[in-house]
């Protein structure tokens, strides 16, 4: 009996093994798209999903209307890991018309409606928000910037949110166009509420190094990704982002990588962008 028992292990073994590395998850995976496409997310394989604080958990939209997304987040099959887009464009948190109060009024109720959502981390990103006047000076911007973080990042830990600074591409925004950029800025902040999110769709849009990832390792907390040329899925034209991930996996970066571009995707598409992304992670990761 038990002499068969070994004979049947040495027969399933390969197809074991092969179960378990295609069902092996080295980084979790999600997808920035609007809520009422939950269920085709969850299909393809994602479990994570990310809306935009506009849609969801504004401080702009009604009580009711808020209840009423608490709901669909209730109900929906993958958990609302984060929101993007922080600030709207007409509220500047750099350059020289900050309006302090009105800022840190927004973001309290901001985090507030967060931590009721239970939404972990808020995307900064919002170019518009930030971008400075062509001549105003850069290093007067940051240091501004550094102080006006420090007091979001101490709203954020009484609402137990983490606030991820995303690097944008410059054609977005002139302030912190880099992950090394943004990481200066995050050090300065000092804040374990205040970390970085590294882009890599704007990394390779503006020719930024995976090193920039390896160095801003300790404050990592968040990634996303997306194809450089039409900020299309993983897999539409099939770029390779290994040099990217093997610098994550050198920064022992243990977040989710969420892919961002666009939502208007077929399942198929959707499906195939998680089975090519995770095969490109596990080239990586096994490796």
């Amino acid at each position: 009996m038990r002499l068969k028992n070994l004979i049947l292990l040495f027969f399933l073994a390969p197809v074991i093994f092969s179960f378990q590395s295609a069902n092996q998850t080295f980084l979790p995976l999600g997808l920035v798209a609007p809520i009422e496409k939950d269920s085709v997310t969850s299909a393809s394989g994602f479990k994570l999903f990310g809306e935009s604080v506009g849609r969801m958990i504004s401080p702009s939209l009604s009580e009711e209307k808020f209840k009423q997304n608490l709901e669909l987040i209730k109900k929906a099959k993958c958990k609302l890991y984060m929101c993007n887009v922080m600030f709207p464009g007409k509220m500047k948190i750099a350059g020289p018309d900050v309006q302090e109060q009105a800022v840190l009024g927004y973001v309290d109720s901001l985090f507030f409606r967060a931590q009721q959502a239970k939404v972990s981390v808020i995307v900064l990103g919002s170019g518009a928000a930030r971008r400075l006047p062509d001549d105003y000076d850069i290093d007067k911007a940051k240091k501004e910037f550094v102080l006006l973080g420090k007091k979001i990042a101490a709203t954020a830990k009484k609402y137990n949110i983490k606030i991820a600074l995303e690097n944008l591409q410059s054609k977005e925004t002139n302030f912190l166009t880099s992950v090394k950029s943004a990481a200066e800025v995050v050090r300065r902040v000092n804040h374990p509420n205040f970390r970085l999110n590294a882009d890599i769709f704007h990394m390779k849009r503006e020719g930024e190094s995976p090193q920039s990832i390896v160095d801003a390792k300790d404050l990592l907390v968040h990634c996303e990704i997306a194809e450089v040329a039409e900020r299309t899925l993983p897999g539409i034209k099939g770029d390779d982002f290994r040099p990217y991930l093997r610098a994550l996996k050198t920064a022992n970066y243990k977040g989710p990588i969420f892919v961002e571009a666009g939502s208007n995707y077929s399942a198929a598409q959707m499906a195939f962008c998680f089975q090519y992304l995770t095969k490109q992670i596990e080239d990586v990761y096994t490796h």
